[in-house]
Parts: structure tokens; sequence; C-alpha cells
């Protein structure tokens, strides 16, 4: 990870913070994104969002539905619509897990980061999910406090 924050071509884009809220993530992949040029332009003014969108495998392919790039304001005449369904690109084996997981298991498919890699491409890192229940959540809001509570006592101490 040291080594992507000292290279100028890594960065990031956009992340889904409240996925790891609502989400407990079982396992991290990483996908490459079939992209318009007008969208890879809007992305390194990272205007994107994550937010609001998830993943499905659908007739053998990996779709990243709702998802939103901005649109790019020089390229008005082949721009590129804004929350189309954009194809992610994952080896054959990485596909047949993800569905095997999403179908059997309950699972869901959530994008954790849109980012560009340390060769200057765009990347999305999908999270392979179950979905937390509200008393799964208060605990985790329980041990994040107590945890700073008592970074704030042992520094008082000092």
């Amino acid at each position: 990870m040291n080594k992507n924050k000292t290279n100028p071509n890594y960065k990031i884009i956009a992340e889904n913070r409240r996925a790891r809220f609502d989400y407990s993530i079982e396992d991290e992949i990483e996908c490459g994104l079939s992209l318009a040029g007008s969208e890879v332009k809007s992305l390194r003014q990272k205007s994107a969002n994550i937010g609001e969108c998830y993943a499905e495998v659908e007739n053998g392919e990996l779709w990243l539905v709702n998802s939103y790039i901005a649109p790019y304001e020089q390229a008005k005449t082949w721009g590129h619509e804004e929350r189309r369904r954009r194809k992610l690109l994952v080896t054959k084996r990485e596909l047949s897990k993800l569905w095997t997981e999403t179908q059997r298991k309950g699972m869901t498919l959530v994008p954790l980061v849109l980012y560009f890699n340390h060769r200057g491409i765009a990347k999305l890192k999908i999270g392979v999910a179950k979905g937390k229940k509200n008393f799964d959540k208060r605990s985790d809001q329980a041990k994040r406090d107590w945890g700073r509570q008592k970074q704030r006592l042992l520094k008082q101490g000092d």
C-alpha cells in the first residue's frame, strides 16, 4: 500500500465508505472497467459517485449498475450516458466464483473503491458482502466509540 501512495499515477477517484458500515465484507476483487473516452476524461477530474451502485452477474458477464460518471464538458458531441450499465472485466474463474457466491450463499457485490492503479488504468475494487442487521451495526458503532474513548484516555494520561 505504501508503494501506491508514493506513485503519482495512483489516484482514488471515488470511495463507498457506507459499504463497510452496511455490509460485512468477506472478500475483495479488483476489476477493470470497460469505459468510453469521455468517461475516462471525466474520471481524471474525479467526478464520479459509486455510493448507490451495485454489481451483478448477468448472462455470464459482470455489470456495474447505477454508477454515476459526470458528463465531460469538452466532449459534447461524443459524450456518454451518465448512469449507463458498465461492463466489469474479470477472469472466468473469478466470474464463476462471484456467481456461485451471489446465487448460493446470498451475498451481494458492493463496489468499494474506484481508482487509477499505478499504471494509470481505471480499476474498481468490489467486495463480496453480506448485509448487516441493525444490532450488528450498533455493536460496530459501540466498538468504534470505545476505541476513540480509549485513545483519548491514553492521550490524557501522558
